[in-house]
């Protein structure tokens, strides 16, 4: 890919990521989240879906520039789907937080707007108790949360200046965490969805082969090494 085409490319790309953004907004505009049976629901799956797609599609950027040198610079995009992925697993986690919740959203704007910022938090003192229920009884809460925080670590430290700060061999230790968070985002989806539904299966697979390729190209490195080494 040559270099020239990088800035039209990553224009290109930054749209692409963008639409599920603009679908939601225009459902929200003309209503038609409203007529859904459970447009919280929906909101939730549709965040959750595009998380884990932007996920596993950042960990797909690495084995695939190395099918062909001309494909090294899609490194350049990895960065940037992967602060789209913890974009949408920001929002995901925002929908249960706001909405799934029971946090009154239209009351504590509606008293912001008023002049009274203190409905904020007294709105987060009435749902807390119910959200630590939760954390307790549900399982795929817990894991969603964990793939979050992996996900809060590794978009704090995706900027150079925090490369460079770190240190390139502790920087990408860390960074590997990123199979841990696709991994936990794989179990927090079955854990969520109904028995028997296959919803997750696809997203499953894909995270397996990735790591099969991961697994794979060490194992080649490995062997190259040692034959070269005599």
């Amino acid at each position: 890919m040559p270099t020239r085409w990088i800035p039209s490319i990553k224009a290109l790309v930054h749209g692409v990521c963008l639409l599920p953004l603009l679908k939601l907004i225009e459902m929200y505009r003309s209503g038609a989240l409203g007529l859904m049976a459970d447009p919280v629901n929906w909101i939730t799956h549709f965040t959750g879906y595009w998380t884990l797609f932007l996920l596993l599609t950042t960990l797909a950027v690495t084995p695939a520039r190395r099918l062909h040198p001309r494909l090294g610079n899609l490194v350049r995009f990895r960065r940037m789907l992967g602060l789209y992925a913890f974009f949408y697993a920001t929002l995901h986690l925002s929908t249960y937080l706001f909405l799934f919740s029971g946090y009154d959203l239209p009351t504590v704007l509606s008293g912001v707007r008023a002049g009274h910022p203190g409905v904020v938090v007294d709105e987060w003192k009435a749902v807390w108790p119910t959200i630590l229920d939760d954390l307790k009884k549900r399982r795929f809460i817990q894991v969603g949360i964990f793939a979050w925080v992996l996900l809060l670590a590794l978009a704090a430290t995706s900027p150079a200046f925090v490369l460079r700060w770190m240190g390139g061999k502790a920087w990408r230790r860390v960074h590997t965490l990123v199979y841990v968070a696709a991994a936990s985002g794989c179990v927090h989806y079955w854990w969520l969805v109904k028995k028997g539904v296959r919803a997750p299966l696809p997203m499953t697979l894909a995270l397996a082969a990735l790591l099969l390729a991961r697994v794979a190209w060490s194992a080649r490195k490995r062997w190259r090494n040692s034959v070269a080494n005599g």
